[in-house]
């Protein structure tokens, strides 16, 4: 059953976890956390669009960025009850399972460049996204995360 990110003290351990997956994965900071900052409130409040899906057979979004969620044109509720296949067209989504296994099996990848649909119809080309697998401390799969900040409607 997917796992809904809810209550502060998740948000935060969800919130660690794509800083952290991605930093070891790619060598590099997601977002620059100042310290004392909750890494929650700075990821959510990012320019950068920031989601992750978890691990289900037929993966469900659990996590959405406030930039996230207005590009896909979902509250958080809607948003993290979302499969994650259908942010992609029909036509689009066995080249994004195809991806996805790639990142798995590799990682992360840091050019990934597709077209995506809102949840009203409104098509976009995402260009130079990073997506990465979530894996916590102890090596476990928890997921998979994306973050790009180009987009173009089309």
């Amino acid at each position: 059953m997917a796992q809904e990110i809810r209550g502060s003290g998740t948000r935060e351990i969800h919130a660690r976890l794509l800083l952290d997956s991605y930093r070891r994965l790619t060598g590099k900071e997601l977002l620059r956390v100042p310290d004392g900052a909750n890494p929650t409130a700075v990821i959510e409040e990012a320019d950068i669009i920031v989601l992750s899906h978890d691990t289900e057979q037929d993966p469900v979004l659990n996590y959405g960025n406030r930039a996230a969620r207005a590009l896909w044109e979902m509250d958080m509720e809607t948003f993290v009850r979302t499969p994650s296949r259908l942010t992609a067209e029909p036509m689009e989504r066995e080249e994004r399972a195809r991806f996805l296994a790639q990142v798995a099996e590799r990682g992360y990848v840091d050019d990934y460049t597709g077209i995506r649909i809102s949840s009203t119809g409104k098509r976009f080309y995402i260009v130079n996204a990073t997506v990465w697998n979530l894996v916590d401390d102890y090596g476990a799969n928890r997921g998979q995360a994306a973050t790009f900040s180009a987009f173009t409607y089309i």
